[in-house]
């Protein structure tokens, strides 16, 4: 069955960085277009960034541009999420996203904490 695994998240001060992972199973990730989203405290789920099957197509949101990066390994069966100069507003637990077989799976989320 189709698993997403996300890790890395944790505490960190404004101004640092961290680095999410998302493990993949059950899918030909390399077929398919990955997506990191956040959940902040009661707000909605946002999409932060997404990547395409091949790494030939990248977009994010506009509150994360020039600070966060995304990719992938498909020889690992995993995405990533750089986050560089973290804010206090980056607070949020972070998901990743896969749609496989049309319909959308999610892991359970990585916490992660900005704040001094």
């Amino acid at each position: 069955q189709v698993q997403l695994v996300e890790s890395g998240g944790g505490f960190v001060q404004p101004g640092g960085s961290l680095r999410l992972s998302c493990a993949a199973s059950g899918f030909p990730f390399s077929m398919y277009a990955m997506r990191w989203y956040r959940q902040a405290p009661g707000k909605e789920r946002e999409l932060v960034a997404n990547i395409t099957s091949a790494a030939d197509g990248i977009s994010y949101a506009d509150s994360v541009k020039g600070r966060f990066t995304i990719s992938r390994d498909n020889k690992k069966n995993s995405a990533y999420l750089r986050m560089n100069h973290l804010k206090p507003e980056d607070t949020a637990v972070y998901f990743c996203n896969a749609r496989v077989y049309g319909r959308p799976y999610w892991g359970k989320g990585t916490l992660v904490t900005v704040s001094s």
